[in-house]
């Protein structure tokens, strides 16, 4: 069973910057796609941005143009680079794996953005 591990989270101010990274204990080749999910308390988890394995990328509207996902399945990583934070991304993120038949989630990473 693969697993995931996030990491890159942290306490930030407005207006700064994060990169959140997610490795896989195993291989990310046959994914048919990986994503990021953030759930901030008391709300739904909800994604954040997904990205194929033929590199086709979706985001939430509410993180276009202040996040970027990317992946190296050859690290067997994939990697969320957020700017401009704002308070109102502080929620926990989540890595997931879709392998289509099944699907793993990482353990979460949080992200406080405040001043």
């Amino acid at each position: 069973q693969v697993q995931l591990v996030e990491s890159g989270g942290g306490l930030v101010q407005p207006g700064g910057s994060l990169r959140l990274s997610c490795a896989a204990s195993g291989s990310i080749g046959s994914t048919y796609a990986m994503r990021w999910y953030r759930q901030a308390p008391g709300n739904q988890r909800q994604l954040v941005a997904a990205i194929t394995n033929g590199g086709t990328i979706t985001y939430a509207d509410s993180v276009k143009g202040r996040f970027t996902i990317s992946r190296d399945n050859a690290k067997n990583s994939v990697y969320l680079q957020m700017r401009s934070l704002k308070p109102e991304d502080t929620a926990v993120y989540y890595c997931y794996a879709d392998y289509v038949t099944r699907g793993v989630w990482g353990q979460g990473t949080l992200v406080t953005v405040s001043s």
